[in-house]
């Protein structure tokens, strides 16, 4: 027999959901098999089986939370081995009693209360999301092995005040009043959205930050781009966003103090990059995700943009892997689709900055004593001061606005 533990999948997960089970007790298991979809603090990710044999037991249901290196289920590999007990949770202790108990005819019956209902079988986590919302765990149908409560009955169930009583009757059957126009429903953070708040929480606590903005004239870029794309099919078709990494990457290698991350050991230290690994900020599904495009500074617009494609697309499905996620060194979150002008963003640690880009925008402008329109797109830098200066910045700017307003540059 065969513990199968909860894996580590990336290098910040600490726990992992049980998203879907793809096998059932009983069913038979051959290497290479998908067992289960673990949501991590990163994405949804396929586990697969390393050994043959028969699933016996399923530890943890679809819906729970559970650290890295649990047991999640067992598989019989034919070996007549017990696997050993998997530890329960500790039992809460009873209460000291007051009073000897009195003959069964004088009992009184006790309304159902939290202490009953936590000896339900349940996980520590569904106990203490309980606890959070007022549940009492004794009115609650589990659905997990053995009618074990998973935090999915839980979500499942009418939002409850803490201080609400539930299991005790009203005195009249007046209807409750309408609920205050300033209720709010509670979403629950999921390991993503806990990973995310976790890592900007720090970047925006921990690293001195200071933001620079210039502004290009792209409207050499954009024409250069419907030039390449009449030359292409649609699925090859290259946006603004592609032009961009490209560049950006170009302007890193012209200033790998930007391409850097801030070392506490030894007093501090730059760790200077000699990967130029660009993270493109997707919005997807499950929360902000950065997949990365490596080495971006040695690859070719339409392979970046090929390369992009793949990654926002399973971005879409969370179906990313930890590897297409790890490495950046320099991150691009563009919101010019969104007809942003000019944001600030926040810097993806341990990266020593971000590139913010708001949309092109046709202003008119003196051009040798002419009024000309141009079509010009703000970028906004926010760097780690620990490690880059504000001239430092400045001459990473001016070399992007460079290459954006001769783009032939870029794709060279």
């Amino acid at each position: 027999m065969i513990d199968i533990l909860m894996p580590r999948l990336s290098d910040t997960m600490t726990e992992g959901a049980i998203a879907a089970w793809h096998k059932k007790p009983g069913d038979a298991v051959a290497p290479g098999d998908v067992l289960v979809e673990i949501e991590t603090d990163k994405a949804l990710m396929e586990q697969e089986a390393y050994e043959a044999g028969v699933l016996a037991e399923i530890l943890v249901a679809e819906g729970e939370n559970v650290a890295i290196g649990t047991p999640i289920a067992r598989l019989d590999d034919g070996s007549g081995e017990e696997a050993p007990p998997v530890a329960a949770a500790p039992a809460e202790p009873e209460p000291e009693p007051h009073a000897q108990p009195q003959p069964q005819a004088e009992t009184r019956p006790q309304p159902a209360t939290a202490a009953a209902g936590d000896r339900r079988p349940a996980s520590p986590l569904v106990r203490k999301v309980a606890r959070e919302r007022g549940i009492d765990l004794a009115t609650v149908a589990g659905t997990g092995p053995g009618g074990r409560i998973v935090r999915a009955d839980l979500d499942a169930l009418p939002s409850t005040p803490a201080s609400a009583s539930p299991s005790v009757p009203t005195a009249s059957p007046t209807p409750a009043p309408a609920p205050a126009a300033a209720a709010a429903e509670r979403v629950p953070f999921d390991g993503i959205r806990r990973a995310i708040a976790a890592r900007l929480t720090e970047s925006a606590t921990t690293v001195p930050t200071f933001t620079a903005t210039a502004s290009a004239d792209v409207g050499a870029l954009l024409a250069l781009r419907a030039e390449l794309n009449a030359a292409v099919g649609d699925d090859a078709r290259i946006s603004v966003n592609d032009l961009l990494v490209r560049a950006v990457a170009l302007a890193l290698r012209e200033h790998p103090g930007v391409n850097a991350s801030y070392s506490a050991e030894d007093g501090g230290a730059t760790l200077l990059h000699r990967r130029v690994n660009v993270g493109i900020a997707v919005a997807s599904p499950a929360g902000l995700v950065v997949p990365v495009v490596p080495d971006a500074d040695r690859a070719s617009v339409s392979a970046i943009s090929g390369i992009a494609r793949a990654l926002v697309a399973k971005a879409a499905d969370r179906t990313l892997s930890a590897a297409e996620m790890a490495d950046g060194t320099f991150t691009v979150s563009n919101l010019g689709m969104y007809g942003v002008e000019h944001f600030t963003a926040i810097i993806n640690p341990p990266q020593g900055a971000i590139l913010a880009v708001g949309s092109g925008r046709d202003e008119l402008a003196l051009v040798d004593g002419e009024i000309v329109s141009r079509t010009r797109m703000r970028l906004t830098i926010t760097a780690d001061h620990r490690i880059i200066d504000g001239a430092l910045a400045a001459r990473f700017l001016a070399t992007l606005v460079s290459l954006l307003e001769h783009p032939l540059r870029v794709i060279a």
